[in-house]
């Protein structure tokens, strides 16, 4: 037994030592969401836990209410682990089958395509949103004749609008102006989508035509949801790849997303 729990202790200390330098890591970045904060939490409870843990052992031993809130709340972390495991199962699948490719296969018809925001830090593309914008590119050359909307308001005290930051990257590339409509009001996902819709109504496009939404994976699930919801009716998402070391931080800020989306009625 005691062997055991020296095994479990130095667990404790080595995932928590992991879960903090991940998020301080990432903190250092600039990145502050629910997705690095929860991770630091955990860590740094893990961290203290295994430091402490002859002691916590006293505390448990001198009651048994005690013995059994252990227990329980040990038993619900594991369930809750175990959501989130399977969370995690579903939105890889969701992504696998959103490649841009496979958008572009599905949405043959589509007239449009609207690519999501995702951050100016010195109105310049991050590297999460020149990944959104990459893959919205592939697909209008693959669809030369859908409109392109580049959506996002103005980035807090930096001065610029997010769609200016995208149009400039796009016509860089070689997208041509005259298919570019630049949606520079929105701050959120549902305004993203509502004004594109409103946008791409006055060029003759109803929302019952198909439309590809692009974003990045972990925000795929979310925002076709959303985008029925501000009426388009033929929605293809396209998932944008996150990069390796923040994607399972972002997969599990959009854990607790979609389940507050639903519950505030966002989709």
């Amino acid at each position: 037994m005691e062997r055991l729990e020296r095994i479990g202790r130095i667990g404790l200390v080595l995932l928590g030592a992991l879960l903090l330098g991940d998020a301080v890591g990432l903190m250092s970045l600039g990145l502050f969401n629910f997705g690095v904060i929860l991770p630091t939490a955990i860590g740094a409870a893990f961290l203290l836990l295994g430091w402490r843990w002859p002691a916590v052992a006293r505390w448990r031993a001198a009651r048994r209410w005690r013995q059994r809130l252990w227990r329980a709340g040990w038993t619900a972390f594991g369930l809750w682990l175990v959501s989130v495991a399977v969370f995690f199962h579903t939105l890889h699948g969701e992504i696998v089958a959103a490649a841009p490719e496979a958008a572009a296969a599905r949405a043959t018809a589509a007239k449009s395509i609207v690519i999501l925001g995702a951050g100016t830090p010195n109105c310049a593309a991050s590297p999460t949103l020149a990944a959104r914008l990459d893959a919205g590119l592939m697909l209008a050359r693959q669809l030369p004749a859908a409109w392109v909307v580049v959506s996002g308001g103005e980035d807090f005290l930096r001065g610029c609008r997010e769609a200016d930051v995208m149009a400039d990257y796009l016509l860089a590339r070689g997208l041509a102006p005259i298919r570019l409509i630049r949606e520079g009001r929105a701050t959120s996902t549902d305004e993203n989508l509502r004004f594109s819709r409103e946008l791409l109504a006055q060029q003759g496009v109803p929302a019952t035509e198909p439309v590809i939404v692009v974003t990045s994976d972990f925000h795929l699930m979310r925002a076709e949801r959303i985008a029925r919801k501000a009426g388009f009716t033929q929605v293809a998402g396209a998932a944008a790849p996150t990069p390796l070391y923040l994607r399972y931080n972002a997969w599990l800020r959009e854990y607790f997303a979609l389940i507050s989306g639903r519950v505030l009625g966002e989709y």
